[in-house]
């Protein structure tokens, strides 16, 4: 899939924090890397493993995005001690 290439993410998991949209996508790799899975299933988890992995993607550039502006100067990190 590119990078650039836009995916609907459902309704159901944009009501997901980003805690819960990345323990559930850990464990959709580990379903998968296991292999025990049906090929139909595994193409069902896949596509929401994409749509969690999206969803997970736009919080965090919203957070860096968040924090950026709070910082002032374009970088996500600054110290807090100068």
């Amino acid at each position: 899939m590119a990078e650039n290439e836009k995916i609907d993410i459902d309704e159901a998991i944009r009501a997901l924090s980003f805690e819960q949209a990345l323990s559930e996508l850990e464990s959709i790799v580990e379903r998968l890397e296991t292999g025990d899975v049906a090929l139909e299933e595994s193409i069902e988890i896949y596509q929401r493993g994409a749509q969690l992995r999206a969803y997970c993607d736009e919080k965090l550039k919203s957070a860096q995005a968040r924090i950026e502006k709070i910082t002032g100067d374009g970088n996500a990190v600054a110290p807090l001690d100068d």
